[in-house]
């Protein structure tokens, strides 16, 4: 039922540790960044070893796939689309929003754009992207200064009123935008750097996630600042 090929797999599967996010959406303790996958740091990795990878993943009890409209642009989310079709109503696919980029023909503009109608037309494309009818957690990648907020958050809750997206998450949000947004449409995850070499969220976003149950989510917990250097 699970899509789960052995019984090492379904044990694996059973015992990773969960984490909840918001309310209600449950996804593993750790989650799949698939980013690098289609380049990013580097070329792009072989599609049929990603693919084998994500479910290999999922074996090992994984469930949260992270990928983004502006990964490739696009090509990344077609990948992590093929690569979990099979196992589509077991695991949970975070995707964002957010940059300047046309949904139709990925052309690339300056800045970000979070006007309501490009996040509507940004998801039914995501959709098509992810073949699948609906967007687990939906993130604004950044934030856009030129639009309010609670313009952001409203387009994301009249498109989970549609179906078409069951969570909103924001992506290095700060304590004001947080708390603006969740008074219109409740966040679920916060997705912000945290690691050892970077503490930064300790001192207010991890707080204002405690107060209003938000789920944080860390981006590149292990490796950014080695790789990067300090002033990355």
């Amino acid at each position: 039922m699970h899509g789960i090929k052995t019984r090492q797999g379904w044990r694996n599967y059973v015992s990773m540790q969960k984490r909840k996010l918001g309310k209600d959406l449950t996804v593993s303790a750790l989650g799949l960044g698939c980013m690098s996958m289609t380049s990013a740091y580097g070329p792009a990795a072989d599609k049929s070893e990603m693919i084998r990878l994500m479910r290999a993943a999922y074996d090992e009890g994984v469930t949260l796939f992270d990928t983004a409209e502006a990964y490739g642009p696009f090509a990344n989310e077609e990948l992590v689309g093929e690569a979990l079709q099979p196992i589509r109503e077991n695991v949970v696919i975070a995707t964002k929003f957010g940059f300047d980029i046309d949904p139709e023909t990925g052309k690339r503009g300056p800045g970000t754009n979070s006007r309501p109608e490009h996040i509507e037309a940004a998801a039914n494309t995501c959709l098509k992207r992810l073949r699948t009818d609906y967007i687990d957690l939906f993130y604004q990648h950044r934030v856009d200064p030129d639009v309010p907020i609670e313009d952001v958050a409203g387009a994301v809750k009249k498109l989970i009123a549609q179906g078409k997206v069951r969570n909103f998450g924001l992506s290095e949000a700060g304590v004001d935008t947080v708390r603006r947004a969740h008074a219109v449409q409740a966040v679920a995850a916060l997705q912000s750097e945290y690691s050892l070499f970077w503490r930064g969220p300790e001192s207010d976003v991890l707080p204002i996630c405690e107060e209003l149950g938000i789920g944080f989510c860390t981006v590149q917990p292990a490796w950014c600042r080695i790789s990067h250097g300090p002033d990355r």
